[in-house]
């Protein structure tokens, strides 16, 4: 008998054995009667079951599914924090222009003593009618300097852009390895599920022909459900992947086949010392880093200059109605830095400078440490994964095999070949949960460590006094 397939009523609802009719006993002369044989269809081989990962992911890279790299492409278009991140390098690009302006000039309208007039005491147009205009000079190179503060900034926007794309494209292939992980974990659930119901149905029949205890029926609908909610926690897996995976992509997309193969590339192996220096060299968090770094030079730079005081030219001209002739003036004045020279903000700024030194240092070890933790995962999910391949799965396919061919023979109860066969699967889940450890650290390496692909994107701006002021500095 073929079992069919679950109904969604089935799935979700209490499992209720089938009524099954007790049969004749055979007489006690007859040995090969005294022996149950179920009236079920036998499980698949060996190479049948190793055969069905295979025909899935066929079936997937077949059909017209998702590829890594159209995801990824979506990313770039539709993931709201890498626009977050470019607009963040746009504004401080316009803090850049700012802070390079050269002041306004400022213009004054004069008029004095309006409607008075000494002599006549009649209204006159007043003593004096005029304007004049205000410029201030900017002294030591200001706006300049300010200039190369804010661009080397925008080179740190950039730098985290760059580490934001990481995260991105980071977790789209982590949870895309992991969408297409649990969807063979779905079918090796469904296949243990069916596995269970083959036992469950034949203990029935068992208790039917008097060879089962009723605590032995019991027991297999216990383990029958166990698996049913096993089948359940997979599909509900493989749901919130897919939804996590359209989410980073910036779309909402329904729960649809994808195009890849998880297995490929067990054959190449990271080396720790090699990565360690990639991530010193590479990374954006370190580029950032350097980057923040030298702009923290610039403002050091910016601040100790800032008390050479800036130069105020006034010049006003206009006309004297009392001596009835033009007139013209000319005022040049600068504040004397006597009490306030900028020391406190320069204290800061070295702090800062200072700060950020050690930062770099400590990004390093950081990136160090994490490496360590994740290497260490890869590397043994790797070993796990190569162990699964080369003896694990090969060893108990021979098991199950052997098991198969000796119930044909009349050799091995039926309980053993189920019970093989369940952990065969089983082994097969382990192996893809491996895979999935294994891909998820190796794109963590290869990555730069990076993730959190819907995490705002960093600010390139620090909080402080010296961002605080009207015109940026």
């Amino acid at each position: 008998m073929v079992l069919p397939q679950l109904s969604s009523a089935q799935v979700s609802g209490p499992y209720v054995p089938p009524a099954i009719e007790p049969k004749q006993s055979h007489s006690d002369d007859d040995p090969v009667g005294r022996r149950f044989v179920p009236p079920l269809s036998l499980p698949p081989s060996p190479a049948g079951v190793e055969s069905l990962m295979k025909q899935q992911t066929q079936k997937e890279e077949g059909a017209s599914g998702l590829t890594l790299e159209s995801l990824l492409s979506m990313a770039m278009e539709s993931n709201p924090t890498l626009v977050q991140a470019q607009q963040q390098v746009q504004g401080t690009l316009g803090k850049a222009i700012e802070a390079g302006l050269y002041p306004n000039p400022t213009f004054y309208y004069i008029a004095e003593q309006i409607f008075v007039d000494s002599s006549t005491d009649t209204d006159t147009p007043g003593e004096f009618q005029g304007g004049a205009i205000q410029q201030e000079f900017v002294t030591a190179n200001k706006r300049e300097i300010s200039r190369r503060k804010y661009q080397q900034r925008a080179k740190t926007a950039e730098w985290l852009a760059v580490a934001q794309q990481w995260r991105v494209c980071n977790d789209i292939r982590i949870h895309f390895w992991n969408t297409l992980g649990h969807r063979q974990i779905v079918d090796i659930r469904r296949e243990l599920l069916k596995a269970a119901e083959d036992k469950s149905l034949t203990t029935r029949e068992r208790y039917n022909l008097g060879q089962a205890t009723r605590a032995e029926l019991h027991l297999s609908n216990v383990a029958l459900q166990r698996a049913r909610l096993s089948f359940l926690n997979a599909e509900n897996m493989y749901q919130s992947q897919f939804t996590i995976l359209s989410s980073l992509a910036g779309l909402e997309l329904d729960p649809q086949p994808l195009k890849g193969n998880i297995s490929e590339g067990t054959e190449t192996l990271i080396d720790f010392h090699t990565a360690v220096e990639k991530l010193y060299s590479d990374s954006p968090e370190v580029l950032a880093a350097t980057a923040k770094w030298q702009a923290d030079c610039i403002t050091l730079e910016r601040e100790r200059v800032e008390p050479v005081p800036n130069i105020f030219v006034k010049a006003a001209t206009g006309y004297n109605h009392e001596s009835r002739e033009p007139v013209a003036s000319v005022q040049v004045f600068m504040e004397v830095p006597i009490f306030d020279r900028n020391q406190g903000t320069i204290l800061q700024a070295e702090a800062d400078l200072a700060r950020q030194n050690a930062e770099i240092r400590r990004t390093k070890l950081r990136l160090r440490q994490e490496l360590a933790v994740r290497y260490q995962k890869y590397l043994t999910a790797l070993q796990h994964v190569i162990e699964f391949e080369s003896v694990i799965l090969p060893e108990a396919k021979a098991a199950y095999s052997n098991q198969l061919d000796a119930y044909k023979e009349d050799r091995q109860n039926w309980d053993d070949v189920l019970k093989t066969q369940q952990e065969y699967y089983s082994l097969r889940e382990q192996y893809v949960q491996n895979l999935i450890m294994w891909r998820t650290n190796e794109t963590l390496i290869n990555g730069f460590l990076l993730h959190g692909g819907l995490n705002a994107a960093p600010s390139p701006t620090p909080p402080g006094h010296i961002d605080s002021v009207a015109q940026p500095r």
